[in-house]
């Protein structure tokens, strides 16, 4: 199985850092990662166009590295959840979890019986493909016990639906999603507003009273530091592209000043 264990890190107090990745699937992406001193990192279907062969080598990649992965699935579909795990990822982000009923079935989706009805395919990525005999109960609690479950706070309904949600045994994070929680409270960007704070607010408190994680993805280190303070115990430091980005431009900038 992976090590380390995704789930052995949530509810922690350390500051567990990562980043996601938009755009470099490479071989070497787990290991240059890990040499970094990543704790995780978020594989994203949403926004990217990825499909699941891409999934498929990513997860290779970072199994090699002996670094956790997630896939940020692009919607609550029982076989975009399924699918994911399935190739051997270590858990799912899952967006715009609104309600105990939609954070229901996203653990039916991932988790097999009886926690949930995922459908049964073993010997194959999440198992490592090895070859093993054991009935099928023992295995079944192995996947579930190794399967991250993290869902996406978006809208105002979900935040409200918080600490419901965060209670539910299987759910082991709730993850910011600022920028679209920011638009559906109708004020796009306005991460001070009020209304904002107290949904944020809400999300980590919730977290925190159950025992799980929060997590949030940060512009820039700086940020990431304030995040961590303000309780988050998952921090992404921007993504992949924009580290590139910042990375380089600093660089021109300095080379310029001479």
């Amino acid at each position: 199985m992976p090590t380390p264990n995704l789930r052995a890190l949530v509810g922690t107090p350390k500051t567990k850092i990562g980043t996601f990745l938009f755009e470099f699937t490479t071989p070497g992406i787990g290991q240059i990662l890990k040499a970094a001193g990543a704790d995780f990192a978020v594989l994203d279907m949403e926004h990217t166009g990825f499909g699941f062969d891409t999934v498929r080598s990513v997860v290779r990649y970072l199994q090699a590295a002996d670094l956790p992965l997630v896939v940020r699935v692009p919607s609550q579909s029982r076989h975009h959840i399924s699918r994911a795990l399935d190739t051997g990822a270590d858990g799912v982000m899952v967006p715009i979890v609104s309600s105990v009923e939609q954070a229901k079935a996203v653990l039916e989706a991932a988790k097999y019986w009886p926690d949930g009805t995922r459908g049964v395919a073993l010997g194959l990525a999440h198992e490592r493909f090895a070859m093993r005999t054991e009935p099928l109960l023992p295995r079944f609690a192995e996947q579930n016990a190794r399967t991250a479950i993290i869902l996406q706070v978006e809208d105002p309904r979900g935040a409200a639906a918080a600490d419901e949600i965060a209670s539910m045994p299987g759910v082991d994070m709730l993850w910011l999603g600022h920028n679209d929680l920011s638009v559906a409270l109708g004020e796009p960007g306005a991460f001070d507003h009020p209304d904002f704070a107290q949904a944020e607010q809400a999300t980590i408190a919730a977290a925190k009273k159950h025992g799980k994680s929060a997590g949030r993805l940060a512009v820039d280190a700086r940020q990431g530091a304030e995040f961590a303070r303000m309780g988050y115990d998952f921090v992404s430091i921007a993504g992949d592209v924009w580290l590139l980005q910042q990375a380089f431009a600093a660089g021109i900038e300095t080379v310029r000043r001479g």
